[in-house]
């Protein structure tokens, strides 16, 4: 049995076969995903699992060296994105309009649907190298 934290078969597959500069996004129970992009349902119920939750589980195992907001954020989920200045403090941001990121989905190799409720808390997550 896997001893890491990522224990989600589709979800650990999906990071072992990342490279660097690819994409993997994370996001609410209600963001659109795109015809053609394999989708991770991790969603329970509201809430469960949070989006925070989600995002360190993956970043236990994941090197990430930019990350994809949508600008709406800044004023309409504020604590969210202390949160995620939190977990990466010394990571690139970059900020692009809410309608921007949903296409960008397309070009990820998947998205995490959580249970997460709060508006615009949705991620993308660029990869990095460990050497």
């Amino acid at each position: 049995m896997k001893k890491t934290t990522v224990i989600n078969s589709e979800l650990s597959t999906v990071i072992a076969g990342m490279g660097h500069m690819d994409w993997l996004s994370i996001g609410d129970a209600g963001m659109p995903v795109p015809m053609g992009t394999k989708k991770i349902d991790l969603a329970l119920t509201k809430q469960l699992p949070s989006f925070i939750d989600v995002l360190k589980n993956i970043l236990s195992e994941l090197e990430v060296q930019k990350i994809y907001l949508a600008d709406e954020i800044k004023t309409q989920n504020p604590e969210q994105l202390k949160a995620i200045q939190g977990l990466l403090p010394d990571v690139e941001v970059a900020f692009m309009p809410h309608s921007d990121l949903k296409k960008n989905l397309a070009n990820t190799h998947a998205f995490v649907r959580t249970g997460e409720m709060t508006p615009f808390s949705n991620i993308i997550l660029e990869s990095g190298v460990t050497f």
